[in-house]
């Protein structure tokens, strides 16, 4: 969606992180090109979660590598993520997007616009004047797309954006989505849901117990794993 020189490819080392003593990551490594919904499955536990944080900069890898081809300054502003729960600030709908283009640094006259665009996107803009946190859940995780779309990334990082929402609820963030990706934003996303992740991924990434066990077309991985942990989490029978 960005106009500017894009951030990606997106390559990672030998990523590894620990924490407490307890090796949560470990020798994970995969390259994120453009244009592909790049879809991120395991179990409870696997470290998904904690390998989206770590390469959208939140977290500091104990080792390894998180490169991205415009360098790490460019790529902050270049980027955006959508928690399972979104961070609503105490304002109202279309503050929440306004000031977050205030801190990307948008000029002042460009916020009110490209804000009011973004709610329309999200089917928000009747509630523009609400309290954010007044919203319901699945109207706080379409807010939380808009703002991420109003500041155009390059790359978005979903975890798990749909797991307390209803069918409907959803249907809409899943549109959303795909909306994203036909804008030419790349989809980086997290999911328990074997369907959701049938209806969105072109490509698989394969977490277990902290390390990338698969990687690779989404179609082949759900015909026939390579692995026998990949199988058993298809089957539904991998817990941890």
């Amino acid at each position: 969606m960005s106009s500017t020189v894009s951030i990606l490819p997106l390559r990672v080392q030998h990523l590894a992180f620990e924490a407490n003593g307890t090796q949560l990551l470990d020798d994970v490594g995969f390259t994120l090109e453009a244009g592909r919904r790049t879809v991120l499955l395991g179990p409870n536990g696997a470290g998904k979660s904690l390998l989206l944080r770590l390469c959208h900069g939140l977290l500091r890898p104990t080792s390894g590598k998180i490169q991205w081809s415009a360098g790490a300054q460019r790529a902050t502003r270049q980027q955006a993520m959508v928690f399972q729960r979104p961070v609503m600030l105490r304002r109202s709908t279309i503050s929440n997007i306004t000031h977050a283009l205030a801190v990307r640094g948008v000029a002042r006259e460009k916020r009110k616009a490209r804000a009011e665009s973004a709610l329309e996107i999200a089917g928000l803009a009747e509630l523009a004047r609400r309290p954010a946190r007044l919203l319901s859940g699945g109207e706080q995780q379409r807010l939380a797309l808009a703002r991420a779309w109003a500041t155009e990334p390059d790359i978005l990082f979903l975890d798990e954006p749909c797991a307390s929402l209803d069918p409907a609820a959803t249907h809409y963030v899943e549109a959303l989505i795909e909306g994203f990706h036909a804008d030419g934003t790349k989809i980086f996303m997290a999911t328990h849901d074997l369907m959701q992740a049938r209806r969105i991924g072109d490509e698989i990434l394969f977490l277990h117990k902290g390390r990338l066990l698969e990687s690779g077309d989404a179609t082949a991985f759900f015909v026939q794993p390579k692995t026998k942990e990949g199988r058993a989490f298809i089957a539904g029978e991998l817990l941890w």
